[in-house]
């Protein structure tokens, strides 16, 4: 069976890869590429929607995609729980059973350092995040590092992070209560540090990217999972079956 898809923001650097991607694919077939000049009616007929586009936009597109009832592969920054939430309430209005995967990350190996640092949670209440990226990307803290701190929070429980002096802004932005701490960087690709405090000792836990391969085969993975997907599902692991906490 070949999968339509309509990628949404196909002129950007993620759009262009992912473009490269389905035109070598032999399951894959492009049905539209969509730039911010193009009527969001070119997605309707596609069988997966691929948002790569910027977090102002993505919104409206997946609405208009799941109101379609075609399934949405949202890789656009800035999917809060507050929007996500939105979005669920939206599909049970529709009645539609598209399904929508929010994937922060695409990279296996952000994802897997995302699960190595939950583990890690339970023994430090010291944690800290540190995220780099680009200069260009307009966002932050990055959805990568929202997604690692609800996580982290997740797997914490009802035992909060210490966090002292969160009040100054220097410390960082808190998200589930952990500082995230945003760079944005020209020589950059992206990279993430989560950093555990313990007594005598720390822990830091490390994942870069240094070239956009590293998304290919999370990207992949996600529009060929998109048609049989149900309801909202939030993060790679999701598709990876690595077993972590489900909450956006």
């Amino acid at each position: 069976m070949t999968i339509r898809v309509a990628v949404a923001g196909a002129t950007g650097r993620m759009g262009q890869l992912a473009l490269r991607l389905i035109e070598e694919a032999d399951d894959l077939e492009l049905h539209a590429g969509l730039s911010s000049a193009s009527s969001l009616d070119e997605l309707d007929g596609a069988d997966v929607v691929l948002d790569l586009t910027h977090p102002s936009a993505s919104e409206s597109i997946v609405r208009h995609a799941v109101g379609a009832g075609i399934p949405v592969v949202v890789g656009t920054s800035g999917w809060s729980a507050e929007r996500i939430a939105r979005l669920e309430a939206f599909r049970r209005e529709a009645g539609t059973e598209s399904g929508v995967l929010v994937i922060p990350n695409f990279s296996i190996g952000s994802v897997l350092g995302t699960a190595v640092a939950a583990i890690a949670a339970r023994f430090f209440d010291s944690i800290e995040i540190v995220e780099a990226h680009h200069a260009g990307k307009v966002d932050s803290p990055s959805g990568t590092a929202v997604r690692t701190a609800e996580v982290i929070a997740d797997a914490r429980g009802d035992r909060p992070v210490d966090a002292p002096h969160a009040d100054q802004r220097a410390r960082g932005q808190l998200v589930a209560g952990i500082p995230v701490h945003s760079l944005r960087l020209h020589g950059v690709v992206a990279e993430q540090r989560v950093i555990l405090g313990g007594d005598g000792e720390t822990l830091t836990i490390t994942h870069s990217t240094v070239a956009q391969s590293s998304y290919e085969a999370g990207i992949l993975l996600a529009v060929r999972r998109a048609p049989s997907a149900e309801g909202v599902t939030v993060g790679l692991d999701a598709l990876l079956d690595l077993g972590l906490p489900g909450r956006p």
